[in-house]
């Protein structure tokens, strides 16, 4: 592939990163290329944005600038940025930036930026604290860290994609904010599912319930992104459980390297870990009230 100026590519182009794409392809951004590990999401994408689909990660950086990642966990991160493998990004580190922007520990943010700078690159985490309809609008919340030059640089990039953002500092402090935000919202979804499901054996008027609550102390986000969801059992995913799963537990490592006990974050992560043992982690993280209804998957 050949470069083009300020070119940008994608790694990992699944609900998230796909959004992004097409917001920036919709403001006229050049579009270099996409990867994903499903080879035929990825091929789609390609195809709607009308730019390439690369075989491997080095196939994006080598054709791009500018390079944003949005993986699942912290061992896909260290696929993509695998030392001595000439299909990582790695391969074509030099005088790139690379903006990541999946919910990881901050460990492996601070591991990544020090494996691109080594290579003459920039890194800077953007953690998303949106959903899909934020990225395809391009009203992202996004908390950044890393080096203050570095976020200057990215900085037109991440305007266009959002609503907010916010320099939090070095690397790795952004994804300890972001832990503790999916923390905290983990557990506001597990009291609502607990309290409608409460709600339901008791005979009262759901509808009701809800609206009452938002008028009251019970008001969350979290009441009205998934407080009718809960109650129609409308689970179409915009964050799984399986990601909530995930974030909730890299803030009790955070906890637990803090010395710091967290009970409502631990029985929230048993939730969403019995949610995905009984094979719903795909769902929407709402699908947690299907533990809490009495006539729905488990008391």
């Amino acid at each position: 592939m050949t470069q083009s100026p300020d070119a940008i590519g994608f790694v990992g182009v699944g609900r998230m990163g796909a959004n992004m794409a097409r917001r920036l392809h919709n403001l006229g951004f050049t579009l270099s290329s996409v990867y994903d590990r499903e080879g035929s999401v990825a091929a789609a994408l390609a195809d709607e944005l009308s730019c390439q689909v690369a075989a491997h990660p080095a196939a994006v950086a080598e054709a791009s600038t500018i390079i944003f990642t949005v993986v699942t966990d912290d061992a896909a991160m260290r696929q993509i940025y695998a030392l001595d493998d000439p299909a990582s990004l790695l391969s074509h580190a030099k005088g790139r930036l690379f903006i990541n922007c999946a919910t990881l520990s901050p460990a492996i943010h601070r591991e990544i930026e020090q494996r691109v700078e080594e290579r003459g690159g920039a890194s800077l985490e953007a953690c998303m604290a949106s959903s899909i309809p934020q990225a395809r609008q391009g009203t992202l919340y996004l908390m950044c860290g890393g080096k203050p030059e570095v976020f200057a640089r990215a900085r037109p990039v991440l305007d266009a994609m959002s609503k907010t953002v916010r320099y939090i500092g070095p690397a790795g402090t952004a994804a300890q904010v972001k832990a503790l935000v999916n923390m905290v919202m983990n557990c506001n979804t597990a009291a609502l599912a607990e309290g409608l499901g409460l709600g339901a054996a008791l005979g009262l008027d759901l509808t009701m319930l809800r609206d009452v609550f938002s008028q009251t102390g019970a008001a969350s986000r979290v009441l009205e992104t998934d407080g009718e969801d809960m109650q129609l059992r409308a689970h179409d995913c915009f964050f799984s459980a399986a990601h909530a799963a995930k974030d909730s537990g890299i803030a009790l490592a955070l906890g637990q390297s803090a010395g710091l006990h967290l009970p409502l974050a631990e029985a929230t992560l048993r939730q969403y870990q019995r949610l995905v043992e009984s094979g719903k982690g795909e769902l929407d993280k709402s699908a947690i009230a299907e533990l809490t209804f009495r006539d729905r998957l488990a008391g």
